[in-house]
């Protein structure tokens, strides 16, 4: 708010100001809070910690907290997020472990245009050249997640087009402690987490030492069968505060996961066999992630603080399948693809096929961030100002096995890909009495570089990006109880190197998304024990990629322009502080209403490396796509209702309904997929093939119901039980390359035992 002053939050990307569990110096006596004891420097307004870390923000967002996250006993991300207005989270393998997850109606397919934030230090293996989200760790490991949609995000990049989330890894506690936990349920479901942690005050030189282990193993059947994955991960953190004016956070991580993992099926498999049909029992998806990064913040007195941050990780990916894309593929024979179209069973031992796609990530990056407080035009300001440099490398290679099980075979691809990225941004905060004015911009350099490394075909090509995006916010607080903002930002995304340079090496005449994304909003507390927050957003794309049938496939990229708007509602009412009650009946809506979701003009597919244009682009346009069709995966109405009851004991129980909207597939707007008629000049026979694929058509409406309670049977020992979609609701998420389900009901219950 413009009245306060907030501590930061040190990040690599950012500079904003927060807030409670969103920063270790906010949760311990670091070292910034002893500067402020023994450090004699000019005199300053007092430090005030908001509610939450959105208070801090001057745009749209939403902060979930550890309590909120316990209680409804998520098991993945999509049901964390749905619990927020504007997001739009699309199963896929049924325990999040590769989230399909949209902002504001964008195009859902691997989280491709959201930025993925661990503290505020970039998540993903390949923000910049490949920013599919082929990795997520467990969320059970976070104290928080945020969701930022406005002109905040110029702090943060390179991802700007709809939002960013940020997850809240958690702090050494003051004394040691910690807690085990575990859960068991239904489809071979178990959860085991570990943390422990304490901070030690004057070690040798240093005023302190704070460290936290957090280990967690979780596995279990996914939506289907055939779907069974586990994974393990381990995370370390430590901070030091080794005097009043530097402290450094240090941070590790281990992850892996082991999946059987495999695309959707056909109409007539779907309607034959049922929604957990999957006869792929040999595909396998496997990955490894190393990742560390370290924080260290120096103040130079009370009103100018410097974080520089460093950031690595390496990432493997191992995907074999014998299907390789969609059901329509024939690398298992014609007659085997028509058995499976015609919905009849098939025995995948019989195919002597699977190809693995092997990829391999190195990122890497560092990152200065200065906060100055000043009295520029004697206002009180809030100077924030960034620079990254950042470093990838992708090695990908294909390779073609000769029998259901292989695991090697014929080299078919092998590419080198590189982005070297340097950005920075800057922003000044300007506050008089109840107003507050944020100007900003930030810029963004990148260069690609491809290698193909087959023998006979070598060729190397490069591509570079150029772009300044500039962003204002604007603040008003009439009142201690309300606050609005306004706030409009230049969108950006950065295509994929792929995209960007050809396999041949030649350059592709591709642009980077662009849009302009404005918001109005309210944020209001009207009374004690009642939160609302109303935001009116208008995202309006000059520039958007979508890629064939927005399914990722291989079909050339396209490029057209598209209009998003709508409102984004959410409310929270508590009667025990709204009425002075020791128990507390409660309430909580997030709501999404998306009119508009237009795609103003036909998408234009980009010519191939020879100047042809692919037979998927008839006329050169993406197939069935024009001014005025509704874009795909983006349902007009999303809805989380949550009712539920706190007895003072301890006990808590609430009913969690999620409803989303009918959505459409394709460019096309089929209501079905028998609708489909095929591009001109293509056979009958191939038409019927993608009608029967299970590719296209409307997706219906669907609505499930989740329950959970927690009963605290003693200080530290916390039971619990929860229902996962309680009717066993039968519904479809994802056509993209056949059609995927949502879970089946999952009844799970465990413990968690503080110490």
């Amino acid at each position: 708010m413009p009245t306060k002053k907030y501590r930061l939050l040190i990040a690599p990307l950012l500079a904003f100001n927060v807030y409670s569990q969103a920063t270790p110096a906010a949760e311990k006596k670091s070292a910034a809070n002893k500067a402020e004891e023994t450090i004699v420097l000019p005199a300053m307004d007092v430090v005030a910690t908001p509610e939450s870390p959105i208070e801090a923000l001057s745009g749209s967002g939403t902060f979930l907290n550890q309590e909120t996250l316990f209680k409804s006993h998520v098991f993945t991300v999509n049901e964390a997020l749905r619990k927020i207005p504007g997001v739009s989270v699309r199963d896929e393998d049924g325990l999040g472990l590769r989230p399909n997850i949209s902002i504001r109606g964008i195009n859902p397919f691997r989280s491709t245009k959201i930025l993925f934030l661990e503290d505020g230090i970039p998540l993903n293996f390949a923000p910049y050249g490949d920013n599919d989200i082929y990795f997520h760790p467990p969320v059970e490991r976070y104290d928080g997640i945020e969701v930022i949609k406005g002109a905040d995000l110029t702090q943060f990049g390179p991802q700007t087009i709809s939002g960013a989330i940020n997850y809240i890894t958690p702090t050494p506690p003051q004394k040691p402690g910690g807690f085990a936990s575990f859960t068991g349920g239904n489809r071979d479901y178990l959860n085991g987490h570990v943390r422990y942690g304490g901070t030690a005050d004057k070690v040798n030189v240093v005023d302190s030492v704070g460290g936290v282990m957090d280990y967690l193993h979780k596995e279990g059947s996914g939506s289907r069968d055939n779907t069974f994955a586990k994974i393990d991960d381990i995370n370390l953190k430590g901070i030091i505060d080794i005097n009043a004016r530097n402290s450094l956070t240090l941070r590790g991580d281990f992850f892996q996961q082991q999946e059987q993992g495999s695309f959707g099926v056909t109409e007539a498999e779907y309607r034959n066999f049922g929604a957990r049909y999957n006869p792929f029992k040999n595909d396998q998806f496997t990955t490894s992630r190393w990742s560390t990064s370290a924080t260290h913040e120096f103040r130079f007195n009370n009103a100018v603080t410097l974080a520089t941050n460093f950031y690595w990780s390496k990432f493997d990916r191992d995907w074999w399948r014998q299907m390789n894309q969609q059901p329509t593929d024939t690398q298992c024979g014609t007659a085997f693809r028509d058995a499976r179209l015609n919905g009849q069973a098939v025995n995948v031992d019989s195919c002597n096929f699977t190809r693995g796609r092997l990829r391999s990530y190195e990122t890497w990056g560092i990152a200065p961030t200065l906060h100055a407080e000043h009295k520029l035009f004697g206002l009180s300001n809030q100077l924030d100002a960034g620079f990254r440099a950042h470093f990838e490398s992708q090695y990908r290679k294909t390779e073609d096995g000769s029998s259901p099980t292989a695991r090697t075979g014929i080299l078919t691809e092998n590419n080198n890909r590189f982005a070297d990225a340097y950005s920075g941004f800057v922003q000044n905060r300007f506050n008089w009495g109840d107003w507050s004015m944020t100007p900003g911009v930030r810029v963004e350099s990148i260069s690609y570089q491809r290698q193909n490394l087959l023998p006979g075909q070598q060729a190397t090509g490069q591509s570079n990006i150029l772009e300044a995006l500039p962003s204002f916010a604007l603040n008003y607080d009439p009142i201690k109880e309300a606050s609005l903002f306004f706030g409009v930002h230049r969108g950006f995304a950065p295509p994929r190197v792929e995209d960007s340079v050809y396999n041949t090496g030649n350059p592709v005449e591709i642009g980077a998304e662009l849009s302009w994304n404005y918001e109005v909003g309210v944020r209001g507390r009207p009374v004690s024990g009642i939160k609302t927050d109303l935001t009116f957003f208008h995202n309006d794309f000059q520039n958007l990629t979508v890629f064939g049938t927005v399914g990722g496939n291989d079909t050339p990229v396209a490029q057209g322009q598209a209009l998003f708007q709508g409102i984004e509602f959410m409310s929270r009412i508590d009667t025990a502080e709204l009425f002075n009650w020791t128990h507390n009946p409660y309430l909580q809506i997030a709501y999404t209403w998306l009119p508009t979701a237009e795609t103003t003009t036909a998408f234009h597919c980009l010519p191939l490396a020879n100047g042809s244009m692919s037979a998927s682009c008839p006329g050169g346009l993406v197939y069935g796509s024009k001014a005025g069709n509704r874009s795909p995966y983006a349902p007009e109405h999303l809805l989380t209702t949550t009712v539920g009851y706190s007895h003072p004991n301890g006990f808590d129980f609430h009913a969690e309904t999620v409803f989303v909207a009918e959505q459409y597939s394709d460019f096309m707007n089929l209501q079905s997929g028998a609708d489909y008629t095929g591009p001109t000049g293509t056979s009958a026979a191939n038409n019927t093939i993608s009608a029967l694929s299970g590719q296209y058509g409307k997706i219906p409406d669907y609505a499930i119901v989740n329950l959970a309670s927690t009963y605290q049977v003693y200080k530290g020992l916390d039971l619990f039980v929860s229902v996962k979609n309680v009717f066993d609701k039968q519904y479809i998420v994802d056509r993209v390359r056949g059609i995927m389900p949502g879970s089946p009901r999952l009844i799970q219950a465990g413990f968690k035992y503080e110490f």
